[in-house]
């Protein structure tokens, strides 16, 4: 595959102003002056986000599966599926924060020191890997193999440790809903 710089420049601008504007979004919801009234119950969300990072986290393990095996379109579906549960789990994220008040953990002892653990370094990860997701896939989408395996090699721990942590953060917080 011949490299394509003029779509990369494109591809890494949209990247950046997605991640600013997703960035600003999480900042926001956690604002009471931005939560939105609704009669529409969201409850079903938190599930459904576990799911999503879920089916995130056994894409990337199919990714990098078909990586190994050189079997490059397989690898690419994988990661095109990641992308997709990803984004979708963002969205509905957004939208339960916005309209659904915060649920807080409930249980006491070495269980809660785990589960703040956990939720810290999923939340830290999060919001910055987001930026070297895109620019990873960027970089394997235009050509750019050898950057692509270069950022992937540090990216793809960080963004499966998000999407395993994720669920298991839901799972500890579950019995308090």
């Amino acid at each position: 595959m011949q490299e394509n710089q003029g779509l990369a420049k494109k591809m890494n601008i949209a990247a950046v102003v997605v991640s600013v504007l997703v960035l600003l979004l999480v900042g926001m919801m956690r604002r009471p002056e931005f939560k939105i009234a609704t009669d529409i119950d969201f409850s079903f969300l938190p599930p459904l986000h576990a799911t999503l990072n879920t089916f995130a986290a056994i894409a990337l393990l199919f990714a990098l599966y078909f990586v190994k095996q050189k079997n490059i379109a397989a690898h690419q579906r994988s990661i095109y599926a990641a992308l997709t549960f990803s984004a979708l789990f963002l969205l509905s994220y957004v939208v339960y924060h916005f309209t659904t008040e915060e649920t807080k953990f409930c249980q006491e002892g070495t269980i809660r020191t785990v589960y703040f653990f956990l939720l810290i370094t999923h939340i830290i990860l999060a919001g910055g890997i987001l930026p070297f997701i895109l620019f990873t896939f960027t970089r394997g989408f235009t050509g750019q193999i050898e950057r692509h395996r270069k950022m992937a090699r540090w990216v793809y721990p960080i963004w499966l440790y998000v999407a395993i942590s994720g669920p298991i953060c839901y799972l500890m917080l579950r019995p308090c809903y």
